[in-house]
């Protein structure tokens, strides 16, 4: 969380490096810097104050200490120099290099010795009571040292080289020897004239003397121990990532301070974790930090020249920097514990020493200050007003980001780096050079050219190189846009925005090339037009041009802008609509565009686990969006081009990678395709690729499924990601059934389902076979599994599939439905038209309210009822018998087949419908024609 407390900052020298140092009673900083001049800062005075300053130094300052009755500076002039404590005036030199640059001073914890580091191989440890006492340990390194630190207890002094090499020396009485020598912890930096070179590389002991803390290569911070000096713990914090350029031990032990890039962090050392953060200076990183020894102070100085104090680091009612508690000693010491305040208010039992009841063999434990009872007035202070105060954790939002580009380093940097090719960019303090590069060069050609704009974004399509720079003075932001192949020699085209804004992103997208774009003829490959720009502002819209720099439209953002990707058809916008969570959800929504007529085509939710962010946005080699995460995750947006009913589908679980496993790195996203995954591999907590441009790896693509069947499993999961991109490539059919591609693929899918129905034939699952079989896709297939269950004698299975051959056969093919439903999907998003007014002439609908129906009782319908006595009574009355008529042997008539539809006709006649509740109304039988006409008995 950031501190309530601020820092003041002082402007104490010029550019580059520069270093620091408190007094040994913490009351004067005194400061270095390659102005040659030594500046003495009064601790408890403000901005304000006027330095006095040491100028005796004939070139740069690069270390400071400060020991007992004196203080030191060496710089590259190779001398040592000796002053009176809080004062500029000279007292001799102590030692000098022989012409080689000094690089570090290290006064012991006695304040008697001094170590000197230079650009030889060797150290000198000089005694500052008698100068002439010299000690050189030498054959530990084998390039410059860079940095030297003391053990606590003085006998061990620890140093640090350029080949990457921490040399424990144990200094005795009889003489000093290498005790170990510790590889593969800090960076390897060889150019002493590169920014890293500055980087802090020390050992800081700890006060317990047990071990030290160092920045390693991968970024981390990491503990060494004494007895075993090998890696114990690291910390680290998942919003903190790049290389650590500072480190400070506070006075006891307590506190860790760390810088990293542009921002100052407080660790706790039991947790652990970030407590407390601070903003460095802008476009500056912190090259040496320093705790008060007597004080609550912070203060560091940084590549611009800036001196910053930052009193009161550790807020109040924290564990102090300064006093000595349990957490500053490893070794379990005794002390005697405070007495707890009785339950009914009567003081306990002390002994005549006034001593704890339970005797004074407290240990103490490792919480610090845990077993004290907490002073009055911090509990004064904490109470406050009476409420209860506490520190809510926001979550972070992640900035806008270009994929594919890295921040400077080295003077160098990448503005863009996917699969059409890199644009790198080289500082060259006035200008920069820009390099840009294809994979495929007999498609495109790589140029350069000399940038004198500063262009800070950039972005490679499939017909052209976009770049943007940033406002300055009076020039706007611009955007310019440099077509690959062109007939035309005014190809190229500028964009500028208002006064006052920003780029914040850029996509460049378009159709891929069907010949190559370096055909200088009107008829080249650069006919099918030169695609689409889409440019981000800080105004919150997105503005989208034509590939010759025609204005389109303008639309706007909801919420913050994060970062897009563009293909051939679509952009990908990623965008946060509304706030950050407490949970650490980032909130991302992503909305795909159509380059087309601007419509929304899709709008899903990012799903990314919380407390992560977003690493790479980009298309695979079908078009269909894909996102990767911190947590390792890739995602691919499955029937994209089904309007609203797109899906993240989790492809790929980089964690599971087989070379992953015991290996700690990361991966850096370039492409995608349907089986292979290219990326860069990062090495630790590396964040971004350096130079020379590593080689792109290819990663083997696989879903994460959990079956772990060595035989069904990866049939299964080769199945799954081969029917992702088969729906992928129908959506974009359109009205055309299949193509000879697709039906390529799934004949081989089908042969893959069939290797799967004989292994559940041969065990005998006859519901997992029909299953698949339903999968099939030609007859022909399903034909194959029904000699399948032949052959294993399954008769009943054998029938059934046969059966779902048939019904196959008889109805639409799955390629047919599949037309249908894209068919029905653009009848269900049309857009709905617009009635024109005074043209519609037809009586209005009928409406029906089943509401306003009056009730009715509910009427048994037979020819029994009550409502039917005048039906039986006409049937009475009917000639008993008639000429045309015959009758049986047994004196019975015989029916004849006209008899119900005459009786029918004869009642439909008679009955008339009448309304409801009349107490007359008949209701004629439901069935008239089936009712059996009553004969009279004759005499």
């Amino acid at each position: 969380m950031a501190s309530t407390s601020k820092a003041i900052s002082n402007s104490a020298h010029q550019q580059g490096q520069t270093c620091i140092a408190f007094s040994r009673d913490g009351k004067i900083a005194y400061t270095g810097g390659l102005d040659t001049l030594v500046r003495i800062w009064h601790t408890d005075q403000g901005e304000d104050q006027e330095p006095e300053a040491a100028y005796e130094a004939d070139e740069g300052i690069t270390a400071v200490a400060a020991a007992e009755g004196c203080w030191l500076s060496g710089g590259h002039d190779s001398d040592v120099r000796k002053y009176i404590p809080g004062k500029a005036q000279f007292n001799g030199l102590v030692t000098n290099a022989a012409g080689a640059s000094i690089r570090c001073l290290a006064v012991d914890p006695s304040g008697k010795r001094v170590a000197v580091a230079s650009e030889e191989l060797s150290v000198k440890i000089v005694d500052l009571d008698e100068i002439t006492n010299v000690v050189v340990l030498e054959g530990g390194h084998k390039k410059r040292i860079r940095k030297t630190t003391w053990h606590p207890s003085g006998s061990i002094l620890t140093t640090s080289s350029s080949d990457g090499t921490i040399v424990a020396w144990n200094i005795s009485d009889t003489g000093a020897k290498v005790e170990n020598v510790i590889d593969g912890v800090i960076p390897e930096v060889v150019d002493p004239e590169s920014p890293e070179f500055m980087h802090d590389c020390s050992a800081i002991w700890h006060p317990s003397g047990q071990y030290f803390f160092a920045a390693s290569r991968t970024h981390e911070i990491v503990a060494i121990s004494r007895s075993t000096w090998t890696k114990t713990s690291s910390l680290s914090d998942p919003n903190t990532v790049g290389a650590t350029t500072a480190l400070a031990l506070s006075a006891n032990g307590v506190y860790l301070a760390s810088a990293c890039k542009q921002e100052i962090l407080v660790w706790s050392v039991q947790t652990k974790r970030v407590l407390w953060k601070h903003p460095g200076t802008p476009n500056a990183f912190t090259i040496q930090i320093a705790f008060s020894p007597t004080e609550n102070l912070l203060a560091w100085t940084d590549t611009e020249g800036v001196l910053s104090r930052w009193r009161d680091a550790i807020p109040a009612g924290s564990p102090d920097p300064v006093r000595q508690t349990a957490a500053s000693s490893a070794q379990g010491t005794t002390t005697k514990r405070k007495s707890t305040p009785p339950l009914w208010g009567e003081e306990p039992a002390a002994d005549a020493e006034g001593g704890d009841p339970y005797g004074d063999d407290w240990i103490i434990d490792d919480l610090g200050d845990g077993m004290e009872d907490e002073p009055e007035g911090a509990k004064a202070m904490r109470a406050g007003d009476g409420f209860v105060k506490e520190m809510v954790s926001i979550t972070k939002a992640q900035p806008a980001f270009q994929p594919g580009s890295t921040p400077m380093e080295n003077k160098k940097r990448y503005l863009a780096y996917n699969m059409v090719g890199v644009i790198e960019v080289t500082d060259q303090d006035t200008h920069h050079i820009v390099n840009v590069e294809f994979h495929d060069r007999s498609t495109r050609k790589g140029y350069h050219f000399t940038d004198h704009f500063k262009y800070d974004l950039g972005s490679l399509g499939e017909r052209g190189a976009l770049f943007a720079c940033p406002p300055e003075l009076d020039h706007s932001a611009q955007v310019i846009y440099k077509p690959y192949g062109t007939w035309s020699t005014q190809g190229d085209w500028t964009y500028a925005l208002p006064k006052g804004q920003r780029v914040l992103g850029l996509a460049a997208g378009g159709e891929r090339p069907m010949r190559s774009l370096r055909d200088p003829s009107s008829s080249g490959g650069d006919i099918q037009g030169q695609g689409n720009i889409v440019i981000a502002t800080s105004s919150g819209d997105l503005t989208f041009l034509s590939g010759s720099g025609m204005e389109r439209i303008v639309l706007g953002v909801e919420g913050e802008y994060v970062t897009m990707a563009a293909a051939e058809e679509y952009v990908l916008v990623v965008h946060r609509p509304g706030a950050t969570t407490i949970d650490g959800s980032q909130s991302l929504v992503a909305t795909l565009i159509s380059f087309e007529d601007f419509q929304v085509l899709q709008e899903k939710p990012l799903p990314i686990p919380k407390g992560h962010t977003l690493r790479w946005i980009g298309t695979t080699d079908e078009g269909a969006p894909a996102i990767y995460d911190s947590a390792g995750y890739i995602h691919l947006m499955i029937h994209h081009r089904r309007p609203n009913r797109a899906a993240w589908a989790r492809l790929m679980d980089t964690n599971l990678l087989e070379r992953k496993q015991g290996k700690d790195e990361s991966y850096w996203p370039v492409g995608l395709s349907q089986d292979t995954f290219m990326c860069l591999i990062l090495k630790g907590r590396q964040e971004h690729p350096g130079f020379p441009r590593p080689l792109i790896q290819e990663l083997p693509v696989r879903l994460p499924f959990r079956n772990q069947d060595p035989v069904d499993s990866p049939i299964e999961e080769r199945i799954a990601r081969e029917r992702i991109h088969v729906n992928l490539a129908r959506d974009a059919l359109g009205d055309e059934v299949t193509s000879p591609d697709i039906d390529k693929r799934e004949v081989e899918l089908d042969k893959q389902l069939l290797k799967l129905i004989q292994a559940s034939c041969k065990a005998d699952k006859a519901p997992r076979v029909i299953e698949l079989v339903k999968r099939l896709h030609f007859p022909n297939s399903i034909a194959a599994a029904s000699q399948l269950a032949g052959f294993y004698r399954l008769i009943g299975l054998q029938e059934k599939i046969e059966a779902i051959k048939s019904w196959r056969e008889q109805n639409a093919t799955p390629a047919e439905e599949a037309r249908e439903a894209r068919q029905g999907f653009a009848y269900e998003d049309a857009p709905l038209a617009r009635p024109k007014p005074f043209q519609n002439f037809n009586p209005p609908p009928k409406v029906d309210r089943p509401g306003l129906t009056r009730s009715a009782g509910i009427v048994e319908q037979t020819e029994f009822t009550a409502s039917n006595i005048a039906i039986r009574a006409s049937r009475s009355r009917a000639p008993q018998a008639s000429a045309s008529r015959s009758t049986s042997p047994e004196g019975k008539r015989k029916r004849d087949d006209n008899d119900d539809d005459l009786s029918s006709n004869a009642f439909d006649g008679e009955v008339k419908r009448r309304a409801v509740g009349e107490s007359d109304a008949v209701v004629p039988s439901p069935k008239p024609s089936a009712c059996i006409p009553i004969q009279p008995v004759r005499a």
